[in-house]
Formats: C-alpha cells, sequence, structure tokens
C-alpha cells in the first residue's frame, strides 16, 4: 500500500492551517518586534515542541477520547483562552519605543527557555490546534497506518511549523522592515493584544463540540 497520498494530504492541510494567522503567528510576530530575532525563534522553536503533543496524542488514539470528552475540550478551551488574554493584556501594556530595538537591554526580554516555553503553551493550548490534528489524524491518517510511519507524519509536521515560524522571526527582524513596523511599533503590539484578547473571546464563546 502506498502511503503517499496521505502524507501529501497531511502536509497540504498543514501549511494551510500553519500559514493561517492565529494566535502562534501573532505571538512570533510580537516576540520579533519586541525582543528580536533570537526570542522569536525560541519561541517558533516552542511551537513547534508543542505540535508535538498534539501529534503524540493522536497518534496514541488519545484524540478520539479528548474529541468525545465534551469536559477535556471545556477545560483546554478555558485554559488556552484564559492564557491568551493574559498574553494580550501584557501586549496592551506596551509603551512607544524610540529609534531602533535596543537589544543589549535585556532586562525586559524573556530568557531562551522562557520564550521556548510560552510558544510552547500558546500552542498546546490552543483548543483549535487540538481540533485540527484531532481531525486530520481521525479523518486522514488509517489505522493500517505503520506507527513508524505515523512517527515520520510528527517529525515532519514538528519541523515544518519550527521552519516556518522561524522563517516569520528572520523576517520580521530584517532592519528594514523591523524599522518601518517599529515606527509606529507600541500601536502594533496593542494592536496584537486586541488580537490576543479577540482569539480568547472567541474560544469562550466558540462552540467546540
Amino acid at each position: 500500500m502506498s502511503y503517499w497520498p496521505e502524507f501529501l494530504t497531511i502536509v497540504i492541510a498543514h501549511a494551510l492551517a500553519v500559514a493561517s494567522p492565529g494566535p502562534d503567528f501573532a505571538l512570533v510576530l510580537r516576540q520579533s518586534l519586541a525582543h528580536g530575532r533570537r526570542v522569536a525563534v525560541w519561541a517558533s522553536i516552542g511551537i513547534g515542541s508543542g505540535i508535538a503533543i498534539h501529534v503524540g496524542y493522536c497518534s496514541l488514539g488519545l484524540g478520539l477520547l479528548l474529541r468525545d470528552s465534551p469536559t477535556a475540550l471545556a477545560v483546554a478551551k478555558y485554559l488556552g483562552a484564559a492564557y491568551l488574554a493574559w498574553v494580550g493584556v501584557q501586549a496592551l501594556r506596551a509603551r512607544p519605543r524610540e529609534g531602533d530595538l535596543d537589544l543589549s537591554e535585556g532586562d525586559a526580554a524573556p530568557t531562551d527557555g522562557a520564550a521556548w516555553l510560552q510558544g510552547f503553551i500558546v500552542n498546546v493550548l490552543n483548543p483549535k490546534a487540538a481540533l485540527f490534528f484531532i481531525s486530520l489524524y481521525t479523518l486522514r491518517v488509517s489505522p493500517a497506518t505503520p506507527a513508524l510511519l505515523k512517527f515520520g507524519y510528527g517529525v515532519w509536521l514538528v519541523l515544518a511549523t519550527m521552519a516556518w515560524f522561524c522563517l516569520v522571526s528572520v523576517l520580521f527582524t530584517q532592519a528594514e522592515v523591523r524599522r518601518r513596523f517599529l515606527r509606529h511599533g507600541h500601536w502594533i503590539d496593542r494592536a496584537l493584544g486586541v488580537v490576543f484578547l479577540a482569539f480568547a473571546a472567541a474560544l469562550v464563546l466558540a462552540k467546540l463540540g
């Protein structure tokens, strides 16, 4: 049996999902503008690591349990909404910046580990991401697919996610791109704060079941 059609379906569906603006993209964009490339890249790696969690429980069949458990989905929804709201409030408190980024002032920037953790939490606690992978693995991955191939799918999804958001990190830390954004950087931060709060509200109001 050829598993190429199955794999290509996963690749295309994931590419469309990861390129669509969401909490992950908003987080990487804000970290790029506020703290520079290194912090944004570590946040990107954290987001990719979060994908491994979704892929892991879907590959083990736990996705079916989560899909059929309204309580588990509700807990995930409210945890994700609360965290996104907290990130949004922090972004709304952004102050005007003068000139370019001064990356020598590292006191306000998160450590590599903290940036990784923030990306990881934003992704893991996003019920929309959970539902995407549950649907993808339930509807598109055959139960007959060998475990080793499922592992390979997961590796692809993790690395492709990391690569995409690292690219976003690089683009928005280019000097010219950054200068244009930083001209009104605090307004961008505040707008992203509104985006995070909107995502949080959407999660609370959405019917996930």
